[in-house]
């Protein structure tokens, strides 16, 4: 269920240029939906990105997934690759997470901005769904937030790991719904 008050943030997760092509229409056309919608029930709204400061001081080389990111992949803040995807932009009153490995937590504020907002439940959506919103779900899981993971503003290139992520695994942790069924929930006359 959906909270309608400030203790709900939905989180939108790796919507940047560097991850998003025209495959993903369906997944941006719903993450667009869910912004304006937790926009109109007044919930905060958290961007998480990844992206490394100048020379990559972040990367290890004995991180298999992360060594593969060189100079030439032009993954620091400031390139063009790690902006916002053009159709789902933050507004100014919105919150912007830099990380640095998988999860939304690791390397960044994310868990100070929710402590001081005092949010408790996570609504999480994003690019890939084995990876940022699985990572980011098992240690918000860990962390006793309420959970709802919005299947349809998610996305993993293996259908078949997104499949069996949001109908077997995601299911032990968190509230599994589409963006309509959310939004259907949430308005709702209590």
């Amino acid at each position: 269920m959906v909270n309608k008050d400030n203790k709900t943030a939905l989180l939108v997760m790796d919507v940047q240029k560097w991850n998003i092509t025209e495959k993903h229409k369906d997944v941006v056309r719903h993450m667009q939906q869910a912004i304006q919608h937790a926009r109109e029930l007044g919930q905060t709204i958290i961007w998480v990105q990844l992206a490394f400061g100048a020379n990559y001081p972040e990367l290890n080389p004995q991180n298999k997934f992360f060594s593969m990111i060189t100079p030439e992949s032009h993954m620091t803040k400031l390139d063009e690759a790690t902006q916002p995807h053009p159709e789902l932009v933050p507004q100014a009153n919105d919150y912007i997470v830099n990380k640095y490995r998988v999860s939304a937590f690791a390397g960044s504020n994310l868990e100070s901005i929710l402590k001081a907002q005092s949010i408790n439940h996570l609504i999480l959506c994003g690019i890939s769904t084995s990876g940022v919103v699985l990572s980011t779900l098992t240690e918000a899981s860990d962390k006793d937030y309420q959970l709802s993971v919005l299947h349809d503003a998610c996305f993993d290139r293996n259908a078949s790991v997104h499949d069996v992520l949001v109908h077997n695994v995601f299911p032990r942790h968190a509230d599994v719904l589409s963006v309509g069924e959310w939004v259907a929930q949430s308005t709702k006359q209590p």
